[in-house]
């Protein structure tokens, strides 16, 4: 990925990121249905298909999505 969308990725992932506690903080989700949302998407990572494109940046991405499964994991 080039150098600009590595940037948009990773402002994406703050936003997001952002987001999820936003709407905790708000009660709008609570931290389990935020987590059982982030374990669907890193799910779905982790089914792509490993002889696909690029099996390292779902990989990444299972991994990204567990920091923020580790954060949560930390404000209970």
């Amino acid at each position: 990925m080039s150098g600009r969308g590595e940037a948009s990725g990773l402002a994406a992932l703050s936003v997001c990121e952002a987001l999820v506690f936003a709407l905790i903080g708000k009660g709008v989700l609570d931290a389990e249905e935020a987590r059982g949302a982030l374990e669907d998407a890193a799910a779905a990572h982790r089914g792509a298909d490993p002889a696909g494109p690029e099996p390292e940046r779902h990989a990444e991405a299972v991994r990204a999505i567990e920091r923020i499964i580790g954060q949560l994991n930390a404000v209970r």
